[in-house]
């Protein structure tokens, strides 16, 4: 779909908005979607595999594209599932139906063609061509060459589990003038979950294990988080400051610890107002950088970050693996064996 997706950034990259998606969901883009499926994985709602869908290809992607243009087609609810947490918690797997996860990947592609390009570049989470290990080395060139001397390690309380759906639609309707494009994404969002055999709507929040999930995750935080820090930062503060963010997990660094501070209560009102709040137990404001040389640490992406010197005496910020992540491991290969 590499074609179609060019041409999608083109038009909004030339025009802004984008009236005609629709044409883009058709039977080649999802037969395509199809074949990009992996085998042997977990079945939904509907019961069916890859292989059993392919069995008849040709008349199941007639008629889905058949239901689709009369808007008859509507996503099954995704089915949950639950796996052991490292903290002897329970984790909940949201599994759609196959036919969701073809037409869910189409609509991935068509949003991260019209949002790549103005997705900001403190961004790294779901996106194509960077990774943790991309975030990790920013994190680590901002605290080793700029002047940063405390940072704001911030986590938000269930995000994937509490996005508010009326915003997550104003934010799409703001890059988006298809109605009908729009229509179905609503229809994604408030599919429902089906656990012990019972139908439970979705008013907030969106699709576990759905693909389309993680993009309308980095538009929801686009504008609640990104695009306001950067107005904010020119606005209100002198310092220096810097975020960098994976999908709801991200750090901001700052010059001085009273930005550190202001910035720490404006962004609980700002997430507040989208229907997201900071789990306080799990945030903290923290000295760190070569100017304080303080023995704290932070977690983020999995590792223990710490200040250091090098062999050659000089200041470096290293990394370990995070105690949770190592004794999650470390469980996991001791039940493999």
């Amino acid at each position: 779909m590499e074609k179609e997706k060019a041409e999608i950034a083109s038009f909004v990259q030339k025009y802004g908005k984008f009236q005609s998606l629709m044409r883009y969901v058709n039977k080649k883009t999802i037969e395509e979607a199809y074949k990009n499926q992996p085998k042997g994985k977990a079945v939904g709602v509907d019961g069916k595999t890859k292989e059993e869908y392919g069995e008849n290809l040709e008349a199941n992607l007639e008629k889905l594209i058949e239901d689709m243009k009369k808007f008859a087609y509507k996503p099954y609810p995704v089915k949950r599932d639950y796996i052991p947490k490292g903290n002897g918690k329970m984790r909940g797997l949201g599994i759609p139906s196959f036919e969701d996860k073809m037409v869910q990947g189409v609509f991935k592609e068509i949003l991260e063609a019209i949002y790549e390009p103005k997705f900001k570049e403190s961004s790294y989470g779901f996106r194509p061509n960077r990774s943790c290990h991309d975030a990790i080395q920013k994190v680590n060139k901002h605290i080793m060459a700029d002047k940063v001397n405390y940072i704001v390690d911030a986590d938000i309380k269930g995000f994937f589990d509490n996005i508010d759906h009326e915003w997550m639609m104003k934010f799409l309707e703001h890059d988006i003038d298809d109605k009908n494009f729009l229509r179905y994404i609503k229809r994604i969002l408030i599919g429902g979950v089906m656990e012990d055999g019972k139908v439970v709507d979705s008013d907030k929040g969106t699709p576990q294990g759905g693909l389309i999930s993680p993009v309308l995750a980095n538009v929801y935080l686009h504008y609640v988080l990104d695009t306001w820090f950067y107005h904010v930062k020119s606005k209100e503060f002198k310092g220096e400051m810097y975020m960098v963010r994976y999908a709801d997990d991200f750090v901001c660094l700052f010059q001085y610890e009273n930005e550190a501070q202001k910035f720490y209560e404006l962004l609980k009102e700002r997430l507040k107002k989208f229907g997201l709040e900071i789990a306080e137990d799990k945030s903290k404001i923290m000295p760190f950088g070569r100017y304080k040389g303080t023995k704290e640490t932070f977690d983020f992406l999995g590792f223990t970050h710490y200040n250091a010197k090098s062999h050659r005496g000089k200041y470096c910020v290293l990394h370990r693996t995070s105690k949770k992540k190592l004794k999650q491991k470390r469980k996991d290969i001791k039940e493999w064996l």
